[in-house]
């Protein structure tokens, strides 16, 4: 009798692990002497899954970045699951970058791993199962 293995692959993103992230960079960005004085922050929005970097120019922003970057990989969040917006003016002088947290592999991306998987003709059954 053959039994059926099962294999899943999915992409999530624990969430409170990037709140923690979130509070440990703006307490650095609050203490660090560089951005004493400065507009820098990141607000997380949770239901939108999303990130507000704000800051005085694209320099600090990119500093911003750098801090955030580094608290999510100490708390074992994937880099890659940043979907960086594009640099836009904001109020007072300041730049603001929207940053989204992916859940979740995209529906393009999944159908062309199943595509892979298919022309490999291993003896496998691949599917999609919504956002996971």
């Amino acid at each position: 009798m053959p039994q059926d293995f099962s294999f899943d692959v999915v992409s999530k993103v624990d969430l409170q692990e990037v709140s923690n992230a979130v509070q440990q960079a703006g307490k650095e960005i609050s203490t660090r002497f560089d951005f004493r004085g400065s507009a820098s922050k990141i607000e997380w929005n949770e239901k939108d899954l999303a990130l507000t970097l704000t800051s005085d120019d694209a320099h600090k922003l990119k500093s911003v970045v750098d801090i955030l970057e580094t608290r999510l990989v100490k708390r074992g969040i994937a880099v890659k699951a940043l979907d960086f917006g594009k640099l836009e003016d904001a109020a007072g002088a300041t730049v603001r970058q929207i940053v989204k947290i992916q859940q979740g592999i995209p529906s393009e991306k999944a159908k062309e791993i199943v595509k892979a998987i298919k022309d490999r003709k291993l003896k496998v059954q691949a599917s999609i199962q919504a956002d996971q």
